[in-house]
């Protein structure tokens, strides 16, 4: 009778175990900053085998995947990728935005201090970020025994994607001359990245980010913790979030063509490949599942395209807040525009209350005077741009990159190919920011676990990937998430 229970009992507790939810060992989302869709293809015949060729010709492809927002600039895009959301409810309107009439950076926190240098670059985190992220629900779905690490030289693209509940995230001091985390995750770097830092580290204050040298620095990070963290090799399915700074910055440089974006995604590939090996040796060909994409994309350059009879200009935005300026003095007696960013006309509530001036008449004469410089498309109160005329897809990127006390008061549309920047025939480098496909046409490739070879042309989201991830995770979706699951297995 005994050996009869003994039996039933193993026969139970197998079936409870083949029953279990099947997950991959490790998550790896991997971002490429200003990475057009197109990049993928205009070099492909150059990749190697074993990197971006290699996700292509085994993982499956969304090749239709936009932005549905605007701006589309970085900590918006690391932040969308990761929650599924857009600014509207992140709250992450912009690199910089104005809160309270002062200018603030999306995740700077003088709470905390830095961890591994004095310098005021360790003082960031998550705070400003109102929604969770793929890491956060997976933390919460496991009891908070997954691991979660973010690795990037920009901040923000190592600690919005990695989120609040992240183990840890390490990003470049350039002041230092190597990573370092803030008092938000821990009070002392792991002997592991002290021990990665003496070996990796530059001269202070040099621009790694701006050189090749910087994918290559990042990717080094990015497997010192898969080996020191040891991802992938507990009971629970761990993520690494990794984001590649260096090809924004050379692209803002050199723009999208020539000998330095030409090398920078060479090293890409390089990298990717090396990075693809040390993942096989340390989790297991098809027990990791990784997706790659980008935060936004990049304009080609305004003077390159005007060599080929392509309407193409740059806006300069500093002469129109002058102008601006100078007419609401002398109609309202005051100068109340702060700035412009993110092709936002923010304006200075104190100012205008101060003066005894009603903020709608300001606005209102505001987008009168805007709407006749021939340089827009469209100029619209951003209170009210449900009611405004314009094509119903700039319309609903408009209203989903508008955050209420974040975001400027006036969204302005400017013609194709003409970005935020002085129309200079020397100029060489790109922007971006805005609504238009060269902006938000971005690639979204699936390669490893339960991950088949193909592709699909249907119009897919940034804001899909993060929901997709987490069905095949099995776990809920980001607690602001505004996308659907694009992928079944």
């Amino acid at each position: 009778m005994k050996k009869l229970l003994f039996l039933v009992a193993g026969l139970l507790m197998a079936a409870a175990a083949g029953a279990q939810i099947q997950r991959p060992k490790l998550v790896v989302g991997l971002v490429v900053d200003q990475m057009r869709w197109d990049y993928l293809y205009y070099y492909y015949d150059e990749y190697g085998n074993d990197g971006l060729r290699r996700l292509l010709d085994h993982g499956f492809s969304f090749e239709n995947t936009h932005i549905n927002y605007a701006p589309t600039v970085t900590a918006i895009g690391h932040s969308s990728i990761f929650t599924g959301s857009v600014p509207a409810i992140t709250g992450i309107a912009g690199n910089y935005f104005y809160q309270d009439d002062k200018s603030v950076y999306c995740c700077e926190d003088r709470t905390v201090k830095s961890v591994g240098s004095d310098s005021r670059e360790g003082q960031m985190s998550p705070r400003r970020m109102l929604t969770s992220t793929i890491g956060d629900e997976l933390q919460t779905a496991t009891d908070f025994r997954s691991k979660v690490i973010g690795v990037a030289l920009k901040d923000r693209a190592s600690i919005l994607p990695a989120g609040h509940a992240a183990d840890g995230a390490y990003w470049w001091d350039t002041s230092a001359g190597h990573f370092v985390t803030s008092t938000f995750y821990m009070d002392k770097l792991p002997q592991w990245v002290e021990d990665f830092n003496r070996k990796n580290h530059t001269a202070p204050r040099f621009d790694i980010k701006g050189s090749t040298q910087g994918v290559t620095m990042t990717f080094k990070m990015a497997e010192a913790a898969l080996k020191n963290e040891r991802l992938g090799k507990g009971k629970e399915t761990d993520m690494l979030t990794v984001s590649v700074s260096s090809t924004d910055i050379i692209g803002h440089k050199y723009s999208t063509r020539g000998e330095e974006n030409h090398a920078v995604y060479m090293q890409l590939d390089r990298d990717l490949a090396q990075f693809l090996k040390a993942l096989d040796q340390e989790v297991g060909e098809g027990n990791y599942l990784l997706f790659l994409t980008a935060d936004h994309g990049a304009a080609h350059n305004y003077n390159y395209m005007r060599e080929h009879r392509i309407p193409a200009g740059g806006w300069d935005y500093k002469q129109t807040v002058t102008g601006l300026n100078a007419y609401l003095q002398g109609k309202f007696g005051i100068s109340p525009v702060m700035s412009e960013d993110n092709y936002q006309i923010y304006f200075n509530d104190s100012l205008i209350a101060a003066a005894g001036k009603k903020k709608q008449e300001v606005i209102d004469e505001s987008v009168d005077w805007l709407k006749k410089d021939p340089q827009f498309l469209y100029v619209f109160d951003e209170e009210k741009v449900t009611g405004t005329t314009m094509p119903e897809w700039i319309k609903e990127r408009m209203e989903n990159g508008y955050f209420r006390g974040r975001s400027g008061e006036i969204g302005v549309v400017t013609r194709p190919q003409f970005f935020g920047g002085k129309d200079d025939p020397a100029f060489r480098g790109t922007q971006h920011g805005q609504p238009f496909p060269y902006d938000t046409h971005i690639p979204f490739l699936l390669y490893g676990w339960h991950v088949k070879h193909g592709s699909t042309n249907t119009e897919t989201h940034i804001v899909d990937i993060a929901p997709t991830v987490c069905a095949m995770l099995h776990i809920q979706m980001p607690n602001g998430c505004i996308g659907t699951a694009r992928y079944t297995y």
